[in-house]
Parts: structure tokens; C-alpha cells; sequence
């Protein structure tokens, strides 16, 4: 059996900002939070089956509603500290009535034109779907296990397993993201 992620890719939470600044333009500025985070976590997991890498590198939850993205529902959600303003709360509004909106464009320099242009596919397959909808559809993904009422963790290896891909597929991409984790490590320590 193929170890575990013993090192995550960390969170970019500026790129997590712009993916989902670019859903928000698609839905004139303003959308559920909750289909935002839904959005987010089919482009993560579309990304991720087609090219061995999520988009946001966050880490992932299985809750009553649904798989979430565990840092993206706290920045959608929690106030920011005094003092300290998150670059998602710059870009985005809090939740008002269950709705973000896009207070100004974090722009798209982090996200490379294939991201883009997967996300811009999954709000055209999903987009028009409402929040309920969505909750539905993604309670039928495998990797979806009903926490009755707390939150399972979601690996990258239950996503891949659930898309189809072998265990050498899956032994190869989690190498691949342990190498470019270890390599951020690197870069980020001088």
C-alpha cells in the first residue's frame, strides 16, 4: 500500500482567491458561497484527474453537504482578525444572506490559461445548477462519505481512486506532488 501524502502542496490562497474571483465574473460578481465552494471543488477535482495537480491546493472535507474545500469555507466565512486582512476578504465580500461578492479583481497571473479555461468549463456544465442541485450532485461522487454531522478528510488518493485511475497512477501523481511540495519547501526556506 502506497503511503500517504506525508507533505501537502501548501495552500496558495491567492490563486484559491483568483479561481474563484474568475466564477464570480462568470456569474456577474455575485453568487452562494456555497456554490462557489462546490464550483471550486469540481474544478480541483476535474484538475486533478486531468492533470495530476488540483488548481487550489486545498485540502478537502467531506461534510453533510457535501466535499468542501476545508481553507476556502474558512475564508468565505470567518471574519478576518484585526489587523490582519485575508487576500481573499480583500477581493471578496463576506457572506451576506448565504452570498459573496467580488468587491475587486485579485487578477489571474497565479492561474495558467488551461486553469482558466477549466474553469470556465466547469461553470458551464455546473454553473447554471442551483446550490441544492449541486449538493445532490456531489453527494454522488465516490469519494463522498456521509460524516453524519462532522467532517471526514477528503485524500487526493480517494479522488483519483473514485476517478478511475490505478494504484501506479495514483502512486506516481502522489510522488509528483510530494516532489513539488518538498520543492516549495526548499525554495520557501531561503
Amino acid at each position: 500500500m502506497h503511503h500517504k501524502l506525508a507533505m501537502r502542496v501548501r495552500f496558495n490562497e491567492r490563486k484559491a482567491t483568483q479561481a474563484a474571483a474568475r466564477l464570480l465574473k462568470l456569474r456577474q460578481g455575485r453568487m452562494s458561497y456555497m456554490k462557489l465552494i462546490k464550483l471550486l471543488y469540481l474544478a480541483d477535482r476535474a484538475a486533478l484527474l486531468r492533470w495530476g495537480r488540483p488548481i487550489t491546493t486545498d485540502s478537502y472535507v467531506s461534510m453533510d453537504r457535501g466535499p468542501v474545500l476545508s481553507r476556502v469555507l474558512d475564508l468565505a466565512t470567518e471574519e478576518d482578525l484585526p489587523g490582519h486582512e485575508s487576500v481573499w476578504s480583500k477581493h471578496i465580500t463576506e457572506p451576506e444572506h448565504y452570498a459573496v461578492r467580488l468587491r475587486s479583481d485579485p487578477g489571474e497571473d497565479e492561474l495558467s490559461a488551461a486553469e482558466i479555461q477549466l474553469l470556465d468549463e466547469v461553470f458551464h456544465q455546473y454553473g447554471a445548477k442551483s446550490r441544492w442541485e449541486l449538493v445532490e450532485l456531489t453527494h454522488k461522487l465516490p469519494e463522498w462519505k456521509d460524516p453524519q454531522g462532522s467532517a471526514i478528510p477528503i485524500q487526493y488518493r480517494d479522488i483519483l481512486k473514485a476517478g478511475g485511475k490505478t494504484e501506479l497512477e495514483i502512486a506516481a501523481i502522489e510522488d509528483e506532488l510530494e516532489a513539488v511540495a518538498l520543492m516549495e519547501r526548499i525554495v520557501g526556506a531561503h
